[in-house]
């Protein structure tokens, strides 16, 4: 009677091998079959959040468009560019454990991880930007009258017509007195396309809490993938991965390239539609 373990015909037990599968191939179909299915979770949960931006848009286009010259389309620009850098690392990195390369998978992992923190950096510097404006969310919208737009954005202004009461003003919890409700709130229908309300609609601060929880998410999740990457660079380092051995790599790449998905997706929906 053969004594041979499963998934090993010489009876050597591959160590990558858990003991619930008959061989490596099985594993791996397994672990990539899991890996979709956490990736179809992600999706349902960004899919909420890309809902409730077509629905408030929907609803209140004239705060989308007041609000979106505050938002920096180059530094949106750049970290798209990073991503899609960081995605062709990660790929390559991917290609180099399934041919064994270790040395090139350490130095594409870590070049993974560099993208991906000048990715974090360019965000930090925006969300630094709205912070000393008070371009925040929700009870924390509170802009700087003066000075509060970005690169090549009009100041925030008060309307040249009478003001309402400062009661009213703020019973939306903004500083900033309010436009017209709804699409009534839009430029003159003969104006220019391009042109932008001097005053504030009502609740812009729902743009600006549409705005970071979706890129906060998106952040964190950036940073769950710098700590699996992390973890796959230190086991490269031991030499963990070659001889037909890459199923984590794998994985996570499909994850990486999930998150420069919805970025792709975040970038034109909040920076560049108008």
């Amino acid at each position: 009677m053969s004594t041979t373990s499963p998934g090993s015909e010489s009876g050597h037990h591959d160590p990558h091998l858990a003991h619930h599968f008959e061989n490596a191939e099985q594993q791996a179909d397994s672990a990539k079959l899991g890996m979709w299915i956490f990736l179809a979770t992600e999706l349902l949960f960004f899919s909420g959040l890309f809902c409730a931006y077509a629905m408030y848009r929907a609803n209140h286009p004239e705060i989308f468009i007041w609000a979106d010259q505050f938002l920096d389309k180059k530094l949106g620009g750049l970290n798209t560019v990073i991503l899609i850098c960081s995605s062709l690392t990660m790929a390559w990195a991917v290609r180099a454990a399934q041919l064994g390369r270790r040395r090139a998978l350490a130095i594409l992992l870590t070049a993974t991880l560099v993208f991906a923190a000048c990715f974090l950096g360019v965000k930090g510097i925006e969300y630094n930007t709205k912070w000393k404006h008070g371009l925040l969310w929700g009870e924390y919208y509170h802009p700087h009258v003066e000075g509060a737009a970005e690169s090549g954005a009009a100041p925030v202004t008060a309307p040249p017509a009478a003001a309402p009461d400062k009661a009213a003003a703020a019973s939306d919890g903004t500083e900033i007195p309010p436009a017209a409700e709804g699409p009534a709130g839009l430029a003159p229908a003969n104006a220019p396309a391009h042109e932008i309300p001097a005053s504030a609609p009502k609740n812009v601060q729902i743009f600006f809490s549409i705005y970071f929880v979706m890129t906060g998410l998106h952040g964190i999740h950036v940073i769950a993938g710098m700590i699996v990457i992390a973890w796959l660079l230190r086991r490269t380092l031991r030499g963990e991965f070659g001889d037909g051995y890459a199923t984590p790599v794998d994985n996570v790449g499909l994850y990486w390239h999930l998150v420069d998905i919805i970025w792709i997706y975040l970038f034109p929906l909040l920076y560049l539609i108008r």
